[in-house]
């Protein structure tokens, strides 16, 4: 999918700018820079415990980098406290790996939980903005299912409809494929192209599923042993000749890689 010129001109939303962070004993992010653009889908490959879990945790401040800066539009996320950080949080939304819905609660609910959260919204707003939630996900009239009663695709779009309610300025997605046949997982990556598009969000997926990469980055860029080894277009990235790359994508493992 070509990248939009919007998207080729827009300005840094989030700016990543020598980002080391050591868990116990191991370093696992080594210098990370990395510039995502307001209105772009910035897709994240790279192995399994390389650290692309924790460099979304990075943007979104829940986590604090050893050194290095994260900038939200003009603010350096690092130099804020707990109270000026809220009002960034409020402009990002989030979808696990698991969707993370709440079983006690209703689809309705669910998806209605961040604006009863952030306050300030009447009842009737809040139904109106679910049941457009609901339906730009391909799920109309689904408010009073329990999610018990949801398979793992519908499980995945409510998710998205909760995380995008509040039409956030930046979405970052966990895995989103993750489990789902071929042909849900499809529906998922038109739906993350169709709400970046329809809200105007600037979007970061991490993913392992390579189809998905090529159907909804503008950009990928792969992490590699703690730093950004390449940043491009799709195409340029998944057809790579580079080894490491082409190794990745490809799904090829060299003698490192084995197993006894």
């Amino acid at each position: 999918m070509p990248t939009s010129t919007s998207a080729i001109n827009a300005k840094p939303l989030v700016r990543l700018v020598g980002v080391e962070k050591k868990l116990g004993r191991q370093k696992v992010l080594r210098g990370v820079d990395l510039e995502i653009r307001q209105g772009e889908r910035m897709v994240i490959i790279g192995r399994s415990g390389g650290g692309k879990s924790v460099l979304l945790k990075h943007i979104i401040a829940l986590m604090q980098p050893d050194a290095g800066e994260v900038w939200f539009r003009d603010k350096d996320l690092a130099q804020l406290n707990e109270e000026q950080l809220v009002p960034i949080r409020k402009e990002t939304g989030m979808l696990f790996q698991n969707g993370a819905l709440f079983d006690s609660l209703s689809v309705g609910e669910n998806v209605a939980f961040p604006l009863r959260e952030k306050g300030g919204v009447s009842e009737a707003e809040i139904q109106a903005e679910v049941e457009r939630a609901l339906k730009i996900v391909d799920l109309p009239k689904q408010e009073n299912k329990w999610p018990s009663e949801l398979s793992g695709g519908m499980r995945k779009r409510v998710a998205l409809a909760r995380a995008a309610i509040a039409k956030p300025a930046l979405m970052l997605y966990d895995e989103p494929t993750s489990g789902l046949d071929p042909v849900v997982a499809d529906s998922i990556n038109k739906l993350m192209v169709r709400l970046g598009e329809e809200l105007n969000m600037t979007s970061v997926i991490v993913t392992h599923d390579m189809v998905s990469a090529r159907e909804v980055g503008d950009r990928i860029a792969m992490l590699h042993e703690g730093r950004i080894y390449c940043v491009d277009d799709p195409k340029v990235v998944l057809e790579s000749e580079d080894p490491i790359v082409k190794r990745f994508v490809n799904g090829i493992s060299d003698a490192s890689d084995a197993i006894f």
